[in-house]
């Protein structure tokens, strides 16, 4: 259990909790399956110090004297590692950081089943129980506060060498502002309508009786 990091009221971003995300490989044409999140703290956050001193320690047992020059290569190549600071994250359309990113850092987990999902008397929901599982996770919006259960782990083969991290559990711990620009309240360009729908089609003329009915 030592390996499991606890984070304390975080932030939730993009989540695909509810339902899974999926990817297909262009090369292959194999999907791939994954419940995932981004989760936000400040850089002074505990749960953050003892992720990183956990990545440390298992690339200092994993690559002895190496280790030094195998974390500045993760390090220089944000695809080879599962956090970093917020200011990394820009949003390609704004060129600005997303929503809750800046001044903050961030973790990337997931796995390809299901996490656990925690209620707020802290047990975990049945798995089978599909309808609690769904009630939940949909509560548990980009912006959220949740407390998680994070287990880091590294990547050792043909794609390189790196740090990723497992979703293990989600609990969500309470409401905060959602990030992105949310629904478009349009009402104020709209007025109140009496009357006839004065756009509705005129009602077809009766024909005239036939003149044995006449």
């Amino acid at each position: 259990m030592s390996d499991i990091i606890f984070l304390s009221n975080v932030r939730l971003s993009f989540p695909h909790i509810a339902e899974p995300q999926r990817q297909t490989n262009e090369v292959t044409g194999k999907e791939r399956i994954s419940y995932n999140c981004e989760l936000l703290m400040p850089a002074d956050h505990p749960g953050f110090a003892q992720f990183m001193q956990r990545y440390g320690a298992m690339a200092l047992a994993k690559w002895v004297e190496h280790t030094n020059t195998v974390m500045g290569m993760i390090q220089a190549d944000r695809k080879l590692r599962c956090f970093g600071v917020g200011e990394e994250k820009v949003n390609k359309k704004t060129f600005k950081p997303y929503d809750g990113y800046a001044g903050n850092v961030y973790i990337t987990t997931g796995r390809e089943s299901q996490p656990q999902i925690i209620e707020a008397n802290g047990q975990a929901i049945d798995p089978s129980n599909t309808m609690a599982y769904q009630n939940l996770t949909r509560k548990m919006y980009g912006g959220c506060r949740v407390n998680a259960a994070v287990k880091p782990w590294l990547q050792v083969n043909k794609h390189g060498n790196g740090v990723r991290c497992d979703l293990v559990a989600l609990q969500f711990a309470g409401d905060d502002t959602a990030f992105g620009e949310g629904s478009t309240d349009a009402s104020g360009m709209f007025g109140s309508v009496g009357g006839a729908n004065p756009f509705a089609p005129a009602a077809p003329a009766m024909p005239g009786l036939p003149s044995f009915l006449a």
